[in-house]
């Protein structure tokens, strides 16, 4: 199913032709010989094993399209891996309710072969993830993943697969931001290093196991490597580490996507033709998220070379709105439409059931969007920003509250809201705690989180309190129009990741104030809106946050 132009293997060709350097044990590729080798990828499933309510994506059309392709692929001699960026925890409340069982199963009939294991993996217990494990017969592989203890690897650094005559090494490596990124509660003795070292120490053992290798990653595609406040991505490893082939990757869920020159592609839109990024000989991929994608790339080895012969990112039922005849804004397919597998769907269909009453249930209603989007809650004071911090204020007998940005992960639209739609602003099942600090302690404490810098999940939202930012800086400060003092006591209503230093917070929950509520944040922003409906929008605008 070929829904965007291929590109040429003369065109690839001169962009990019992978040596890859192999001793001469265990080779049995013949010289002169061409073997076919296709790649298919997703990242940043994100929960979203069932479709959403246009009909896109989801797990049985993904199933479906997989299986026409695995056909296709064994029909020309040629062989298919099929591997995971990571993040496949965390998104959609019919999975995060589950511990993403529907998701990985699904995965395991689908037919992965490994993945990267993402930082959302991390937003529950190691024993959740050894459970998920179980749960199916491929490898989450992560090279840079330690117990801090014993200093062994937590997870298998690497896999080789043999397919035909060919050896093809697949290593997992997780951004080192995932200590601050993950729920710190979850990592005790957990340790991350650095990605390219672990890279650089594996390369020359890879080298003699393998005829190609491939970095399947969770870690980001940051153009001309500009990663910022973030942990180095894929094109840092890329340009740090020769021999490496193709990097599959994930994290800044971004549809990685170079035009005919190799000119990054920054508003890709479904249907554009696209080729990978090209990093001193590497390949880079991303298949964007939530299995609106699947990534293909078709390759030929050769010699000891490998080459791209086409690359495609195939939409899964997504769609765009177009006008009708009569003037109308209908939705349509992008590219021709994927029929669902009957039989993972039906696997599926009792793990979208389940709770489903409870999710669907009416809690309230408001009157205006409630602004959530990661566009706007990572850079300005938000209403829902606003909302949640002060039904957690509210609901522990707060003075004043602060909520990390990153916590906030959808909006909710003028109108009825069910539970389900709090479960997609709050997914991570974080608990509401207070801590009763100084107000020279405050002011500390203030001072950092209102210099977090915007486009990041650690901006803050708050209520409570003004505040007064200049360039990062702390100008004022008052409560209840009251200067803080020095001397008083307040109390901060604050949750349990930032509590434990998440999102590079100053560490509350060791300090002799702070106490535990048992409140899920979830639970205590619905009670909220269950009790305040109906809800103005407008008595959410935080105009007491001034940024110059």
């Amino acid at each position: 199913m070929r829904t965007t132009a291929l590109l040429t293997l003369a065109t690839m060709t001169s962009l990019v032709a992978m040596a890859t350097q192999v001793s001469a044990a265990g080779v049995q590729w013949e010289k002169d010989q061409s073997y076919k080798l296709t790649i298919l990828h997703t990242n940043d499933n994100h929960g979203r094993f069932w479709s959403n309510r246009h009909g896109e994506y989801g797990m049985a059309a993904r199933k479906t399209l997989i299986d026409s392709i695995r056909a296709e692929v064994a029909k020309s001699g040629g062989e298919l891996l099929l591997l995971s960026g990571g993040d496949i925890n965390t998104g959609v409340p019919e999975s995060d309710l589950q511990d993403a069982e529907p998701d990985f199963k699904g995965m395991g009939m689908i037919g992965y072969d490994a993945m990267a294991i993402g930082n959302h993996e991390f937003d529950n217990t190691l024993a959740v993830i050894r459970k998920q494990q179980s749960w199916v017969d491929f490898p989450f592989l992560a090279a840079n993943i330690y117990d801090a203890k014993t200093n062994k690897r937590l997870f298998k650094p690497y896999k080789v697969f043999n397919k035909g005559v060919l050896r093809i090494a697949v290593l997992g490596l997780t951004t080192d931001d995932t200590k601050k990124l993950g729920n710190p509660e979850f990592m005790g003795n957990i340790a991350f290093t650095k990605p390219v070292d672990e890279a650089q120490q594996l390369l020359p053992e890879l080298q003699e196991k393998a005829d190609i290798i491939i970095a399947a990653t969770h870690m980001g595609h940051y153009q001309n490597a500009n990663f910022g406040i973030n942990a180095p991505g894929d094109v840092t490893l890329a340009k740090s580490v020769t021999g490496i082939d193709m990097i599959i990757g994930g994290h800044s869920q971004d549809p990685v996507c170079a035009d005919a020159q190799g000119a990054m592609i920054t508003k890709y839109k479904a249907g554009m033709d696209c080729m990978p990024d090209v990093q001193n000989g590497t390949l880079i991929m991303q298949a964007h998220e939530w299995g609106k994608y699947v990534g293909r790339a078709d390759l030929e080895f050769k010699n000891g070379q490998l080459s791209l012969v086409s690359y495609q990112l195939i939409p899964v039922n997504l769609k765009k709105k177009v006008k009708n005849a009569e003037g109308k804004k209908v939705r349509v397919l992008v590219a021709e439409a994927i029929a669902e597998d009957q039989e993972l769907k039906t696997f599926l269909t009792p793990y979208q059931e389940k709770g489903q009453q409870k999710l669907q249930q009416k809690i309230g209603y408001v009157d205006e969007k409630l602004e959530g989007d990661r566009d706007k809650v990572r850079f300005m004071p938000t209403n829902m920003g606003h909302l949640i911090a002060i039904s957690q204020m509210e609901k522990v007998g707060a003075d004043l509250a602060v909520m990390n940005s990153g916590g906030i992960r959808d909006s909710i639209e003028e109108g009825d809201i069910t539970y389900k739609d709090v479960l997609k602003v709050q997914p991570f099942a974080n608990v509401v705690g207070f801590v009763e600090l100084t107000g020279a302690e405050l002011l500390d404490y203030l001072a950092v989180v209102a210099a977090k810098p915007i486009d990041s999940g650690a901006f803050a939202q708050f209520a409570g309190v003004e505040l007064i930012v200049d360039k990062g800086q702390l100008m004022s400060v008052t409560i209840k129009g009251q200067a803080i003092d020095k001397g008083k006591t307040y109390r901060m209503a604050i949750n349990s990741y930032i509590a434990s230093g998440g999102d590079k917070y100053p560490a509350m929950n060791q300090h002799a104030g702070y106490v535990n509520s048992g409140f899920v944040d979830a639970d205590v922003l619905k009670e909220y809106i269950q009790n305040n409906s109906p809800l103005s929008a407008m008595d959410h605008d935080n105009g007491n946050i001034m940024r110059k």
